[in-house]
């Protein structure tokens, strides 16, 4: 089993334990609890640079190492590795990869921001007007990339047709947070695609990861 998966059970680590579980490939998984630091030891800083959560390590048959981190490289490797989910056809490859890093770029970073001041801002303790706007302008640019990928998954059953890593990329941040914005029903076309991807047993099994010791999160 070549592949280690370095993770956490947040929207990042699980877009790739999903794709490792959808893709059928062996892996060994590596729980690094963020919540004790352990992204910063050296040992993980030697896969991500970054500390962050998630980072894969591979060996390739030539016994050539492949180090890996930021999740949306991630799941474009593993689609090329595994030839699943990440199309061989140029055009249909090229619209995969544009929503890929919509949600890179978008859906995680602004949903990340208002999680941030919801939770960890709350938890300092500190004053509500010191933090009011803040949640303001993230949740409203959260709604706004909604009703992009509402309009996106209206007459589609997934992001680019058929189902996809990016698919795999956007669902974990609306399954765990959407209700930052209310009832997901609110926006049916998206509750449609969550329920779609939710029943499949792969993804099941990949929400079941890394969850010793941990409360719902």
């Amino acid at each position: 089993m070549s592949i280690t998966l370095y993770y956490f059970p947040t929207p990042n680590g699980r877009k790739v334990s999903i794709a490792l579980e959808e893709m059928g490939l062996g892996y060994k998984l590596q729980r690094v609890n963020i919540l004790e630091g352990e992204q910063a030891v050296p040992e993980f800083l030697a896969v991500s640079p970054n500390g962050r959560i998630p980072g894969l390590t591979d060996e390739l048959a030539s016994g050539e190492p492949v180090t890996l981190f930021e999740s949306g490289a991630i799941l474009q490797y593993l689609g090329r590795k595994s030839g699943q989910f990440y199309p061989q056809d140029e055009v249909r490859r090229t619209q995969v990869d544009a929503w890929v890093f919509w949600q890179m770029a978008g859906l995680g970073p602004m949903t990340g921001q208002v999680t941030w001041f919801r939770r960890a801002a709350a938890k300092e303790e500190r004053d509500p007007r010191d933090t009011s706007f803040a949640i303001h302008r993230y949740e409203k640019e959260m709604r706004r990339l909604y009703d992009v990928l509402e309009t996106r998954l209206a007459g589609r059953d997934y992001i680019c047709r058929d189902y996809s890593i990016a698919d795999m990329a956007s669902w974990p941040w609306v399954n765990q947070h959407y209700n930052y914005l209310g009832e997901l029903q609110k926006f049916p076309h998206i509750f449609a695609w969550h329920e779609r991807i939710l029943a499949r047993p792969a993804v099941q099994k990949a929400l079941s990861l890394g969850l010793e010791g941990l409360s719902a999160r």
